[in-house]
Protein backbone atom coordinates (compact mmCIF):
# COMPACT_ATOMS: atom_id res chain seq x y z
CA UNK A 1 0.00 0.00 0.00
CA UNK A 2 1.24 4.15 -1.07
CA UNK A 3 1.28 6.09 1.45
CA UNK A 4 -1.11 8.11 -0.82
CA UNK A 5 -3.31 5.07 -0.71
CA UNK A 6 -2.82 5.09 3.23
CA UNK A 7 -4.10 9.10 3.48
CA UNK A 8 -7.17 7.85 1.28
CA UNK A 9 -7.84 4.89 3.70
CA UNK A 10 -8.10 6.92 6.95
CA UNK A 11 -9.80 9.76 5.60
CA UNK A 12 -6.19 11.93 7.01
CA UNK A 13 -7.07 14.10 3.91
CA UNK A 14 -10.02 15.48 6.42
CA UNK A 15 -7.42 16.13 8.60
CA UNK A 16 -8.34 19.92 10.39
CA UNK A 17 -5.45 20.65 12.22
CA UNK A 18 -7.60 21.59 15.08
CA UNK A 19 -4.65 19.34 17.62
CA UNK A 20 -7.23 17.80 19.42
CA UNK A 21 -5.80 14.43 18.96
CA UNK A 22 -2.37 15.82 19.74
CA UNK A 23 -4.38 17.38 22.99
CA UNK A 24 -5.55 14.13 23.72
CA UNK A 25 -2.35 12.32 23.22
CA UNK A 26 -1.20 10.49 26.40
CA UNK A 27 2.59 10.48 24.47
CA UNK A 28 2.20 14.00 23.31
CA UNK A 29 1.62 15.17 27.07
CA UNK A 30 5.04 14.14 28.09
CA UNK A 31 6.79 13.95 24.47
CA UNK A 32 6.54 17.42 22.92
CA UNK A 33 8.05 16.09 19.79
CA UNK A 34 5.34 13.88 18.97
CA UNK A 35 1.81 14.51 17.51
CA UNK A 36 -0.94 12.42 15.77
CA UNK A 37 -1.67 15.81 13.88
CA UNK A 38 2.08 16.53 12.40
CA UNK A 39 2.52 12.68 11.71
CA UNK A 40 -0.59 13.17 8.88
CA UNK A 41 0.68 16.99 7.83
CA UNK A 42 4.37 14.98 7.56
CA UNK A 43 2.89 12.19 5.37
CA UNK A 44 0.89 15.01 3.29
CA UNK A 45 3.07 17.48 2.43
CA UNK A 46 6.92 15.95 3.05
CA UNK A 47 8.77 13.79 0.18
CA UNK A 48 7.37 10.25 1.14
CA UNK A 49 10.92 8.79 1.78
CA UNK A 50 11.05 11.34 4.19
CA UNK A 51 7.97 10.57 6.23
CA UNK A 52 9.20 7.01 6.33
CA UNK A 53 12.15 7.02 8.24
CA UNK A 54 10.68 9.47 10.74
CA UNK A 55 11.43 7.36 13.57
CA UNK A 56 8.37 8.70 15.52
CA UNK A 57 5.76 6.70 14.12
CA UNK A 58 6.91 4.26 16.77
CA UNK A 59 5.84 6.32 19.89
CA UNK A 60 2.51 5.68 18.57
CA UNK A 61 0.43 3.58 21.28
CA UNK A 62 -2.64 2.83 19.02
CA UNK A 63 -4.69 3.35 21.59
CA UNK A 64 -7.46 4.84 19.36
CA UNK A 65 -7.98 8.20 21.94
CA UNK A 66 -7.34 10.49 19.15
CA UNK A 67 -9.67 8.81 16.56
CA UNK A 68 -13.24 8.74 19.13
CA UNK A 69 -12.62 12.52 19.70
CA UNK A 70 -11.23 13.73 16.30
CA UNK A 71 -14.02 15.93 14.91
CA UNK A 72 -13.51 14.68 11.01
CA UNK A 73 -13.47 11.04 12.03
CA UNK A 74 -9.68 10.61 10.64
CA UNK A 75 -8.56 7.10 11.54
CA UNK A 76 -5.56 7.55 13.11
CA UNK A 77 -4.63 4.43 14.72
CA UNK A 78 -4.81 2.54 10.92
CA UNK A 79 -3.34 5.52 9.34
CA UNK A 80 -0.21 4.76 11.40
CA UNK A 81 -0.39 0.88 11.29
CA UNK A 82 -0.04 1.75 7.14
CA UNK A 83 2.43 3.98 7.42
CA UNK A 84 4.60 1.53 9.89
CA UNK A 85 3.80 -1.32 7.23
CA UNK A 86 5.58 1.13 4.48
CA UNK A 87 8.61 1.89 7.19
CA UNK A 88 9.12 -1.49 7.91
CA UNK A 89 9.92 -1.82 4.24
CA UNK A 90 12.13 0.96 3.86
CA UNK A 91 14.20 -0.36 6.45
CA UNK A 92 12.36 1.78 9.83
CA UNK A 93 11.69 -0.36 12.66
CA UNK A 94 10.79 0.39 15.77
CA UNK A 95 13.09 -0.57 19.05
CA UNK A 96 11.93 -4.44 19.96
CA UNK A 97 11.57 -3.59 23.93
CA UNK A 98 12.35 -7.43 26.10
CA UNK A 99 15.82 -7.67 23.89
CA UNK A 100 13.20 -9.04 21.25
CA UNK A 101 12.40 -12.14 23.59
CA UNK A 102 8.64 -11.93 22.65
CA UNK A 103 9.27 -11.55 19.10
CA UNK A 104 11.74 -14.43 19.23
CA UNK A 105 9.02 -16.37 21.11
CA UNK A 106 6.24 -15.52 18.14
CA UNK A 107 8.86 -16.96 15.84
CA UNK A 108 9.16 -20.22 17.55
CA UNK A 109 5.46 -20.82 17.08
CA UNK A 110 5.89 -20.76 13.95
CA UNK A 111 8.41 -23.42 13.35
CA UNK A 112 7.25 -26.76 11.38
CA UNK A 113 8.20 -28.64 15.22
CA UNK A 114 6.55 -26.34 16.59
CA UNK A 115 3.44 -27.85 18.90
CA UNK A 116 2.49 -26.24 22.29
CA UNK A 117 1.11 -27.82 25.31
CA UNK A 118 -1.89 -27.41 27.59
CA UNK A 119 -0.79 -29.18 30.49
CA UNK A 120 -0.98 -25.62 32.40
CA UNK A 121 -5.35 -26.27 32.04
CA UNK A 122 -4.74 -29.72 33.89
CA UNK A 123 -7.25 -30.58 36.52
CA UNK A 124 -9.62 -27.94 34.84
CA UNK A 125 -12.64 -29.45 32.74
CA UNK A 126 -11.50 -29.38 29.09
CA UNK A 127 -11.97 -30.98 25.86
CA UNK A 128 -10.05 -31.63 22.43
CA UNK A 129 -13.56 -30.94 20.41
CA UNK A 130 -16.50 -29.32 21.07
CA UNK A 131 -18.86 -26.20 20.21
CA UNK A 132 -17.41 -23.80 22.15
CA UNK A 133 -13.13 -23.02 22.05
CA UNK A 134 -10.92 -20.98 24.65
CA UNK A 135 -8.36 -19.30 22.43
CA UNK A 136 -5.42 -18.40 25.87
CA UNK A 137 -3.12 -17.04 23.10
CA UNK A 138 0.63 -15.85 24.39
CA UNK A 139 -0.24 -16.59 27.87
CA UNK A 140 1.49 -19.41 28.93
CA UNK A 141 4.52 -17.93 27.55
CA UNK A 142 4.29 -14.81 28.68
CA UNK A 143 4.69 -16.34 32.14
CA UNK A 144 8.37 -16.92 31.72
CA UNK A 145 9.48 -13.38 30.39
CA UNK A 146 7.71 -11.95 33.14
CA UNK A 147 8.08 -13.47 36.08
CA UNK A 148 10.25 -10.65 37.96
CA UNK A 149 7.41 -9.08 38.24
CA UNK A 150 5.02 -11.56 39.32
CA UNK A 151 3.15 -12.02 36.11
CA UNK A 152 1.07 -15.04 35.70
CA UNK A 153 -0.48 -15.54 32.49
CA UNK A 154 -1.20 -19.20 33.18
CA UNK A 155 -3.51 -17.67 35.93
CA UNK A 156 -5.61 -15.55 33.72
CA UNK A 157 -6.20 -18.72 31.40
CA UNK A 158 -6.64 -21.25 34.29
CA UNK A 159 -8.37 -18.63 35.78
CA UNK A 160 -11.11 -17.93 32.67
CA UNK A 161 -11.54 -21.77 32.06
CA UNK A 162 -12.49 -22.10 36.07
CA UNK A 163 -14.90 -19.50 35.51
CA UNK A 164 -16.22 -21.30 32.00
CA UNK A 165 -16.40 -24.37 34.17
CA UNK A 166 -18.70 -22.45 37.09
CA UNK A 167 -21.16 -21.68 34.48
CA UNK A 168 -21.05 -25.69 33.15
CA UNK A 169 -18.95 -24.82 29.93
CA UNK A 170 -16.45 -27.04 29.02
CA UNK A 171 -14.17 -25.66 26.80
CA UNK A 172 -12.06 -27.04 23.68
CA UNK A 173 -8.39 -26.18 23.69
CA UNK A 174 -6.05 -27.31 20.88
CA UNK A 175 -2.05 -27.10 20.91
CA UNK A 176 -2.15 -26.41 17.45
CA UNK A 177 -2.74 -22.70 18.15
CA UNK A 178 -0.31 -20.02 17.73
CA UNK A 179 0.14 -16.12 18.86
CA UNK A 180 -2.57 -14.16 17.18
CA UNK A 181 -0.24 -11.48 15.71
CA UNK A 182 -2.39 -8.61 17.52
CA UNK A 183 1.49 -6.88 17.65
CA UNK A 184 2.68 -7.77 14.51
CA UNK A 185 -0.38 -6.43 12.94
CA UNK A 186 0.59 -2.74 14.38
CA UNK A 187 3.56 -2.76 13.37
CA UNK A 188 2.93 -3.62 9.99
CA UNK A 189 3.91 -6.82 9.70
CA UNK A 190 0.47 -8.26 7.12
CA UNK A 191 2.17 -11.12 5.93
CA UNK A 192 2.88 -13.10 9.26
CA UNK A 193 -0.70 -11.87 10.29
CA UNK A 194 -2.08 -13.65 7.25
CA UNK A 195 -0.11 -16.80 8.59
CA UNK A 196 -0.70 -16.72 12.03
CA UNK A 197 -4.89 -16.00 10.97
CA UNK A 198 -4.63 -19.13 8.78
CA UNK A 199 -3.16 -21.62 11.05
CA UNK A 200 -5.45 -20.25 14.17
CA UNK A 201 -8.84 -20.61 11.91
CA UNK A 202 -8.04 -24.05 10.93
CA UNK A 203 -6.83 -25.27 14.22
CA UNK A 204 -10.29 -23.79 15.88
CA UNK A 205 -12.21 -25.59 12.85
CA UNK A 206 -11.02 -28.99 13.45
CA UNK A 207 -12.52 -28.83 16.73
CA UNK A 208 -15.87 -28.63 15.77
CA UNK A 209 -16.39 -24.95 17.70
CA UNK A 210 -18.97 -22.85 16.53
CA UNK A 211 -18.11 -20.07 19.54
CA UNK A 212 -14.50 -19.03 20.53
CA UNK A 213 -14.06 -17.14 24.03
CA UNK A 214 -11.38 -15.17 24.53
CA UNK A 215 -9.60 -13.42 27.87
CA UNK A 216 -7.35 -10.94 26.16
CA UNK A 217 -8.75 -8.54 24.46
CA UNK A 218 -6.28 -7.72 22.02
CA UNK A 219 -7.22 -11.70 20.34
CA UNK A 220 -10.50 -11.31 20.77
CA UNK A 221 -10.22 -7.61 18.15
CA UNK A 222 -8.27 -9.49 15.77
CA UNK A 223 -10.48 -12.70 15.38
CA UNK A 224 -13.50 -9.83 15.30
CA UNK A 225 -11.84 -7.44 13.54
CA UNK A 226 -8.87 -8.68 11.15
CA UNK A 227 -9.51 -11.94 10.52
CA UNK A 228 -12.54 -11.99 8.47
CA UNK A 229 -10.84 -9.57 6.22
CA UNK A 230 -7.74 -11.86 5.83
CA UNK A 231 -9.64 -15.44 5.35
CA UNK A 232 -13.11 -14.60 5.12
CA UNK A 233 -15.67 -16.49 6.62
CA UNK A 234 -14.24 -17.69 9.98
CA UNK A 235 -16.81 -20.50 10.69
CA UNK A 236 -17.50 -19.85 14.26
CA UNK A 237 -18.23 -16.49 16.01
CA UNK A 238 -15.95 -14.59 18.77
CA UNK A 239 -17.11 -14.10 21.65
CA UNK A 240 -15.40 -12.19 24.62
CA UNK A 241 -15.63 -13.60 27.78
CA UNK A 242 -17.60 -10.74 29.41
CA UNK A 243 -20.66 -11.44 27.40
CA UNK A 244 -20.34 -15.10 28.63
CA UNK A 245 -19.97 -14.46 31.99
CA UNK A 246 -23.08 -11.76 32.22
CA UNK A 247 -25.17 -13.69 30.57
CA UNK A 248 -25.16 -16.48 33.66
CA UNK A 249 -23.25 -14.70 36.57
CA UNK A 250 -26.21 -14.55 38.96
CA UNK A 251 -26.24 -18.48 39.25
CA UNK A 252 -22.92 -18.64 40.42
CA UNK A 253 -22.19 -17.85 43.93
CA UNK A 254 -19.38 -15.36 45.04
CA UNK A 255 -17.38 -15.24 48.23
CA UNK A 256 -17.06 -11.15 49.32
CA UNK A 257 -14.21 -9.42 48.74
CA UNK A 258 -14.32 -6.73 50.98
CA UNK A 259 -11.59 -4.49 49.82
CA UNK A 260 -12.05 -1.05 47.26
CA UNK A 261 -11.37 -1.76 43.98
CA UNK A 262 -10.85 0.72 40.68
CA UNK A 263 -10.76 -0.16 37.39
CA UNK A 264 -8.23 -0.21 34.05
CA UNK A 265 -10.27 -0.17 31.00
CA UNK A 266 -8.70 -1.44 28.01
CA UNK A 267 -8.36 0.90 24.86
CA UNK A 268 -9.24 -2.37 23.16
CA UNK A 269 -12.19 -3.05 24.94
CA UNK A 270 -13.98 0.42 25.95
CA UNK A 271 -12.57 2.39 22.80
CA UNK A 272 -12.92 0.27 20.00
CA UNK A 273 -15.90 -2.34 21.28
CA UNK A 274 -17.56 -0.28 23.58
CA UNK A 275 -17.40 -2.52 26.42
CA UNK A 276 -17.52 -0.08 28.93
CA UNK A 277 -20.45 -1.04 31.36
CA UNK A 278 -19.87 -4.78 31.03
CA UNK A 279 -16.86 -5.07 33.18
CA UNK A 280 -18.40 -2.71 36.19
CA UNK A 281 -21.70 -4.98 36.11
CA UNK A 282 -19.59 -7.97 36.21
CA UNK A 283 -17.30 -6.56 38.94
CA UNK A 284 -20.00 -5.22 41.02
CA UNK A 285 -21.91 -8.49 41.19
CA UNK A 286 -18.94 -9.58 43.53
CA UNK A 287 -20.74 -9.79 47.13
CA UNK A 288 -19.11 -6.35 49.65
CA UNK A 289 -16.57 -5.38 46.24
CA UNK A 290 -16.33 -1.36 47.20
CA UNK A 291 -15.77 -0.05 43.54
CA UNK A 292 -14.39 3.43 42.48
CA UNK A 293 -13.82 4.77 39.57
CA UNK A 294 -11.14 6.78 38.65
CA UNK A 295 -11.71 10.33 36.81
CA UNK A 296 -10.69 9.17 33.33
CA UNK A 297 -12.37 6.52 32.59
CA UNK A 298 -14.46 4.27 29.69
CA UNK A 299 -13.65 5.96 26.42
CA UNK A 300 -11.47 8.54 28.14
CA UNK A 301 -9.52 6.14 30.00
CA UNK A 302 -5.81 6.59 29.83
CA UNK A 303 -3.92 3.83 28.22
CA UNK A 304 -1.34 1.81 29.83
CA UNK A 305 1.39 3.47 28.29
CA UNK A 306 2.81 0.82 26.10
CA UNK A 307 2.30 -0.74 22.81
CA UNK A 308 3.11 -3.93 20.48
CA UNK A 309 6.17 -4.30 22.41
CA UNK A 310 8.15 -1.78 20.42
CA UNK A 311 10.07 1.68 21.65
CA UNK A 312 9.34 1.69 25.63
CA UNK A 313 11.38 4.78 26.74
CA UNK A 314 10.75 6.89 30.18
CA UNK A 315 7.73 8.84 28.09
CA UNK A 316 5.96 5.31 28.22
CA UNK A 317 7.11 4.93 32.02
CA UNK A 318 5.65 8.01 32.83
CA UNK A 319 2.02 7.67 31.64
CA UNK A 320 2.14 4.64 33.31
CA UNK A 321 2.84 6.25 36.94
CA UNK A 322 0.33 8.49 35.75
CA UNK A 323 -2.39 6.14 35.60
CA UNK A 324 -0.98 4.36 38.75
CA UNK A 325 -1.30 7.46 40.71
CA UNK A 326 -4.88 8.35 39.24
CA UNK A 327 -5.47 5.05 40.74
CA UNK A 328 -4.06 5.27 44.23
CA UNK A 329 -5.96 8.35 44.32
CA UNK A 330 -9.46 7.16 44.79
CA UNK A 331 -8.45 5.27 47.53
CA UNK A 332 -9.07 1.53 45.80
CA UNK A 333 -6.89 -1.05 47.03
CA UNK A 334 -6.77 -3.01 43.66
CA UNK A 335 -6.36 -1.65 40.56
CA UNK A 336 -8.29 -4.18 38.29
CA UNK A 337 -7.58 -5.04 34.46
CA UNK A 338 -8.78 -6.70 31.74
CA UNK A 339 -5.85 -7.02 29.84
CA UNK A 340 -2.61 -8.59 30.04
CA UNK A 341 -0.81 -5.94 28.59
CA UNK A 342 -1.89 -3.29 30.95
CA UNK A 343 -1.62 -5.95 34.10
CA UNK A 344 2.10 -6.63 32.75
CA UNK A 345 2.79 -2.61 31.94
CA UNK A 346 1.18 -1.68 35.82
CA UNK A 347 3.03 -4.09 37.25
CA UNK A 348 6.12 -2.93 35.79
CA UNK A 349 5.80 0.61 36.67
CA UNK A 350 4.99 -0.13 40.43
CA UNK A 351 8.85 -1.39 40.41
CA UNK A 352 10.38 2.22 39.06
CA UNK A 353 12.21 4.14 41.43
CA UNK A 354 10.03 6.81 40.72
CA UNK A 355 6.89 4.91 41.22
CA UNK A 356 5.40 5.71 44.81
CA UNK A 357 1.97 4.09 44.73
CA UNK A 358 1.31 1.29 46.98
CA UNK A 359 -1.38 -0.67 45.03
CA UNK A 360 -2.30 -4.26 43.84
CA UNK A 361 -2.58 -5.43 40.36
CA UNK A 362 -5.23 -8.08 39.83
CA UNK A 363 -6.84 -9.20 36.24
CA UNK A 364 -10.50 -9.28 36.04
CA UNK A 365 -11.04 -13.12 35.55
CA UNK A 366 -8.50 -13.84 38.31
CA UNK A 367 -9.91 -11.98 41.06
CA UNK A 368 -13.50 -13.47 40.46
CA UNK A 369 -12.06 -16.92 40.15
CA UNK A 370 -9.97 -16.85 43.21
CA UNK A 371 -13.50 -15.71 44.86
CA UNK A 372 -15.74 -18.56 43.55
CA UNK A 373 -18.10 -20.03 46.36
CA UNK A 374 -18.30 -23.69 45.18
CA UNK A 375 -21.78 -23.57 43.93
CA UNK A 376 -24.21 -21.90 42.43
CA UNK A 377 -26.92 -19.71 43.95
CA UNK A 378 -30.02 -21.19 45.21
CA UNK A 379 -28.32 -24.88 45.75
Amino acid sequence: MSLRQAVVRSRAYLCLECGICTGSCPVSRFNAAYSPRLTVERALLLDEEESLHDHEIWACLTCGTCDVRCPSTVDFTGFMRDLRERARKAGNDGICTHAETIEAVLDLQLSPNFRRSTSWLRSLQTSSRGKVYYFGGCLPFLDVIFEDIGFEGTKIGRSSVRLLNALGIRPAVSCDEVCCGHDAYWTGRIDLVRTLADINVKAIRRTGAKQVIFSCPECFYMFKHIYPDIVGDLGFEPVYILNVLLEAIDKVKFKPVNAKVTYQDSCRLARIEGMVTEPRQVLQALPDVDFVEMQRMGKDAICCGSSNWVSCSRVNKQIQIDRLTEAASTGAKILVTSCPKCNIHLRCALRDEDCKVDIDVIDLMVLLASHLGGGKRGT
